[in-house]
């Protein structure tokens, strides 16, 4: 299977030349699609001059940053184009392993559409993050399981591997969020269309180098619009049952 990684970025100098190592020391054929939202600290040129030794890497410069979900959308909307098998998204800041990408491609040949490195399923987990954080991140999936009636116990995880078929059919250039919402978006869509989705446990990383581009915004836009999402959910169901 033609594989691409989809990796945005914005200041991840420090992060990028260990990651696009590690990638290219795990296979040698998979494709990396860097999608820079023009970081002031050289990301996208440090990207470009590295894969020129490592092979397979293209950088996607964007002129303004927008947001995790406007990045991935275009980045998407390329490999998408360009005809790849399956599409793998993951952060830049080496919270990602990629040596659990072969497990993840191995669950895809073994039918599932769709494979999310998961912290909360069992095996996963994470390091150095304050409890006051883990528990942040615990409570939003529970809370986003329960109101969107989603299976999926990791909805915000962004280290995941799509068959190409899957992600296009649900649309991502129609959905809406930005920040972390967007994995979340993804996720209800997928469930909605009815598309297998499989988790395999990973130990996230908290970043060493570089600043978290999580801020208190991002989680406030994600608690509305999953609160939104719920309830049009539910009135949308009551309709139906008037009309029954």
């Amino acid at each position: 299977m033609r594989t691409v990684i989809v990796l945005p970025t914005y200041n991840e100098r420090e992060n990028i030349g260990a990651l696009l190592t590690a990638v290219r020391q795990m296979s040698a054929e998979i494709e990396v699609l860097v999608v820079d939202d023009d970081s002031p600290d050289g990301t996208a040129d440090l990207a470009r001059e590295l894969g020129r030794g490592l092979g397979g890497v293209a950088v996607l410069d964007r002129v303004v940053r927008v947001g995790l979900g406007s990045a991935y959308r275009a980045g998407f909307r390329r490999v998408l184009d360009e005809g790849y098998d399956v599409v793998i998204s993951m952060d830049a800041d080496m919270s990602h392993d990629p040596s659990v990408i072969p497990r993840m491609l191995e669950m895809l040949d073994g039918g599932a559409d769709v494979v999310i490195g998961s912290r909360y399923v069992t095996g996963g987990g994470t390091t150095d993050w304050p409890v006051r954080r883990q528990l942040l991140s615990r409570w939003g999936n529970a809370y986003t399981r329960f109101i969107l009636g989603l299976p999926t116990r990791d909805c915000t995880s962004g280290f995941r591997a799509y068959r190409a078929t899957a992600l296009s059919a649900i649309e991502p250039d129609s959905t809406a969020a930005e920040g972390y919402a967007f994995l979340t978006e993804l996720v209800q869509r997928l469930t909605r269309h009815g598309y297998a989705i499989a988790e395999t446990p990973i130990i996230f990383r908290d970043r060493t180098l570089g600043k978290s581009k999580m801020s208190g915004m991002i989680i406030i836009e994600s608690m509305l619009l999953v609160t939104r999402w719920g309830i049009a959910g539910r009135v949308r169901r009551l309709r139906r049952l008037g009309r029954s």
